[in-house]
């Protein structure tokens, strides 16, 4: 990352003890912002804010549980009790428990409680966090929002039912945002990742299927949570000036292809 892109910032991650939220954590520091290391897991959130402030850069940990309001409020309330303020929110936390993930099935087979669960972490949490983060980024006379989504709220599948239509509302609620309030200075984006190289992939996700989705992307390899830092940089960045209530698929090109061109090119190999 380009040190000094976002000097004298202040940014909120959520779900930043790991994976994406780790790396975006950290790209972001090493940009110039301070950062609020924000996640359930206090030793994980207390670790990455520890690797940031080893490289250099500021940090602080928060607990917080993005399902209930008053835990946002506080989350954000103390970023601007540390930092003085705050410009850029990364709403990356989401339902990934391998309980929660395994019983998200097809519509006919679907518990309310997983559905509304999956709502309440991956559309109401963001939604709250945008809430209560508004008013600080008018404050300071505008700022970023970053929605980390998933090329699951684009597309149909066979499972993942309330996942997906989680991501899909997340990606309208970036709209909304930026609708509503990019005359006052805030932008607002949305990032729709592939399958990305985490813990959680290898949690709820059996390696057969994972070897589907690496012959279904065009890149040579999956992504990683580093793929996805670099691009909530930039969407943080004075370089998106322009940019606003987009969802940008970073996805190794999976969704780029006709649907069978992973079959077909098996079966060239084979001729």
């Amino acid at each position: 990352m380009a040190a000094g892109k976002l000097d004298g910032k202040v940014a909120n991650v959520t779900g930043a003890a790991s994976g994406i939220g780790r790396a975006s954590a950290r790209a972001l520091a090493a940009a110039g912002a301070a950062v609020v290391v924000a996640d359930r897991n206090a030793a994980g959130a207390e670790l990455v804010a520890k690797e940031i402030a080893a490289a250099g850069g500021r940090a602080a940990a928060r607990v917080v549980d993005v399902a209930e309001e008053a835990s946002i409020a506080a989350m954000i309330e103390a970023a601007v009790a540390a930092f003085g303020g705050l410009d850029v929110l990364h709403n990356n936390a989401a339902e990934s428990d391998p309980g929660q993930m395994g019983r998200d099935l097809a519509v006919a087979e679907l518990d309310a409680a997983v559905f509304d669960r999956a709502l309440a972490v991956n559309l109401r949490g963001p939604l709250l966090g945008c809430k209560h983060a508004i008013p600080q980024l008018l404050a300071r006379g505008g700022g970023a929002i970053v929605n980390t989504s998933s090329v699951s709220g684009l597309v149909g599948d066979l499972s993942r039912t309330a996942y997906g239509i989680s991501k899909a509302g997340l990606d309208a609620l970036t709209r909304y945002v930026a609708t509503q309030y990019g005359k006052r200075g805030i932008r607002c984006n949305a990032i729709a990742p592939g399958v990305i190289e985490t813990p959680a992939l290898r949690a709820n996700v059996p390696a057969e299927q994972i070897a589907i989705y690496e012959r279904s992307h065009l890149t040579p390899r999956l992504g990683w949570p580093e793929d996805i830092a670099a691009a909530v940089v930039f969407l943080a960045s004075d370089d998106a000036a322009f940019l606003t209530g987009q969802v940008i698929a970073v996805d190794g090109g999976l969704l780029a292809h006709h649907p069978t061109t992973a079959d077909v090119a098996r079966l060239a190999e084979r001729a």
